[in-house]
């Protein structure tokens, strides 16, 4: 029996992985698609509130991944960069540190190094196995991910 895949050269796999992206809001230009990432990454935001209320931990760290990857996105775009396919909070921040100079941002990295990892475990396990987070788990990513809003907005003023 054949099987029914297709197996693309190495020059493909690399030409398709690094060909431009397609927008999950195309047609929009780049302001448009900022506000639409930061307004997605704000109702993240609050979707992790309203899930750690019901006591959804595990959903609710999930969210506070989602609206952090997504701000970093956001701001990168903001800055003249298409984000890259990656999802790991910890290389989109890595990535605004180098385009910025900024040593706060670099010091965050540092600083939360480990909680940054926990947020980016959550976004892979979260869809393949189960893990619970406790109350004071939620709560302290919370603080970093305001410690990492509020660093990151500031690159945003003028």
């Amino acid at each position: 029996m054949a099987h029914k895949f297709k197996f693309r050269s190495f020059d493909e796999a690399v030409q398709k992985r690094y060909e431009p992206r397609l927008s999950i809001f195309a047609g929009l230009g780049r302001v448009e698609e900022y506000e639409g990432l930061m307004r997605r990454s704000d109702g993240f935001y609050t979707t992790a509130l309203l899930q750690a209320e019901r006591g959804m931990y595990d959903l609710a760290v999930f969210s506070l991944e989602q609206s952090l990857q997504l701000l970093l996105k956001a701001v990168l775009l903001r800055h003249g960069v298409d984000f890259p396919r990656t999802h790991g909070v910890r290389s989109l921040l890595n990535m605004l540190a180098q385009l910025t100079g900024r040593n706060e941002i670099k010091q965050l990295l540092i600083t939360y190094s480990m909680e940054l990892g926990i947020l980016e475990d959550a976004y892979i396990v979260s869809r393949y196995m189960p893990r619970t987070y406790t109350a004071e788990e939620f709560e302290r990513l919370r603080g970093v991910v305001d410690r990492v809003r509020g660093v990151v907005g500031g690159v945003l003023a003028p």
